[in-house]
């Protein structure tokens, strides 16, 4: 099993940037794909990013050009570095593994999730 902890949450003016961070313990994410879903109130979790074993990686149109995923295979740690940021990216946002070699975009192909860190931008 793998266990994942996110932080780099916090409230950011828009326009501004935040790194998110998903470390991960048991296993090494090398042996994972590895991605970000988000959930804002009221509505239905969503990908956001994902990075395969082999490095492919995969983003949420809305995100594409502003949101970079990012595997430090030595920290064992999983980065969402995400820059010019809009008041519509506010959402609990969640880091998750799986062993699937595609389908990163459904919900049910992730194995392993963290508890979440919450991302407030203001306008």
């Amino acid at each position: 099993q793998v266990q994942l902890v996110e932080s780099g949450g916090g409230l950011v003016q828009a326009g501004g940037s935040l790194r998110l961070a998903c470390a991960a313990s048991g296993r090494t994410l090398r042996s994972y794909a590895t991605g970000w879903f988000r959930q804002a109130p009221g509505k239905e979790r969503e990908f956001v990013s994902a990075i395969s074993r082999s490095g492919s990686t995969y983003y949420l149109d809305s995100v594409k050009g502003r949101f970079t995923i990012h595997r430090d295979n030595v920290k064992n740690t999983v980065y969402l570095q995400m820059n010019s940021l809009k008041p519509d990216d506010t959402a609990v946002y969640y880091c998750a593994a799986t062993q699937a070699r595609n389908d990163y975009m459904d919900y049910g192909v992730w194995d392993y999730w963290g508890q979440g860190t919450q991302v407030t931008v203001s306008s």
